[in-house]
């Protein structure tokens, strides 16, 4: 039996999720991302899924870094707002058994991960972060400490909040207990998989991301080229879906979205010559203004 032709995002279908914004708007209305990471030498990491959630339209940004002596303030982003990890899952008081972890601020989306090493530390902001009536983007190192953590990862399936884990192949074999080229070899069942096990919606980056979404339906990405081989182009993509998340996009549709976007901002960027030598700091720049394109 011959297998069914997956569907490929297009832009047509991304932009259908989009609307203008309306004439009275204030930043309350788009939404409150938080993202937890950037643990010592690694702090750039959550910097730029902050920077890009804010440039793709979020509200307001708030980012907790692990790192000691982390800085009070992103000077190329100063409207950032920058705390230890530990004060953003701060538990408030509570009664009675089986409260859930509350936090001091009420975010629509958080992004776990970036930059946040897999050490005990990280590990305790990760299982707090799982007791969170609140969506959930698990990226990078938060999927390591999950493949490390059985436990954690039962805590992941059980919760009923939505949740996006974005893994490279190596991250996803990791997580599935095989190897890179088993899953490179058949990357479409990998993705199931990974959905099946983690109770998620899944990114399978790479040439030709898959996504598979809440439905169990799979979509394939063609935007995207070599050139986007570089350091932070996950970090980015993290924050991205979750600017989309905080503007009131469900899950899947802000997956969809920001996975066609990112990978449309690099090939803009290469039709510049700018292939080599491509840094995801420019792709947040060119999302924002091919987003803005696509608005209009």
């Amino acid at each position: 039996m011959a297998t069914p032709r997956i569907p490929v995002i297009t832009q047509n279908q991304v932009t259908s999720f989009l609307s203008p914004r309306p004439q009275n708007s204030h930043k309350g209305q788009f939404g409150t991302v938080v993202v937890i990471g950037g643990n010592t030498g690694m702090i750039g990491a959550s910097l730029l899924a902050g920077r890009a959630a804010l440039k793709l339209g979020a509200g307001c940004v708030h980012i907790g870094l692990l790192a000691e002596n982390a800085p009070g303030v992103d000077m190329q982003q100063t409207e950032l707002m920058l705390h230890s990890a530990k004060d953003l899952l701060r538990p408030l008081p509570q009664t009675g058994q089986g409260a859930n972890v509350k936090t001091v601020f009420h975010p629509d989306v958080f992004v776990i991960g970036c930059g946040m090493g897999t050490d005990l530390a990280a590990q305790k902001i990760l299982h707090d972060a799982l007791k969170l009536e609140v969506t959930l983007i698990l990226d990078a190192d938060a999927l390591n400490i999950l493949a490390l953590r059985p436990d954690l990862r039962s805590q992941l399936v059980a919760r009923k909040t939505p949740g996006i884990v974005t893994p490279h192949p190596g991250e996803a074999a990791r997580l599935l207990g095989i190897s890179t080229e088993e899953v490179q070899s058949d990357r479409t069942d990998a993705v199931q998989k990974l959905a099946a096990r983690m109770n998620c919606s899944v990114v399978l980056k790479g040439a030709g991301s898959l996504c598979i979404g809440n439905d169990r339906k799979i979509w394939l990405n063609t935007t995207g080229n070599p050139g986007m081989s570089s350091a932070g182009m996950g970090d980015v993509l993290s924050g991205m879906i979750a600017a989309f998340i905080a503007q009131g996009l469900d899950t899947d549709q802000a997956m969809l979205l920001a996975v066609h976007l990112h990978g449309a901002a690099g090939d803009a960027l290469a039709q510049q010559q700018a292939s080599v030598g491509m840094t995801a700091s420019e792709v947040i720049e060119w999302s924002r203004w091919l987003l803005n394109q696509w608005l209009k």
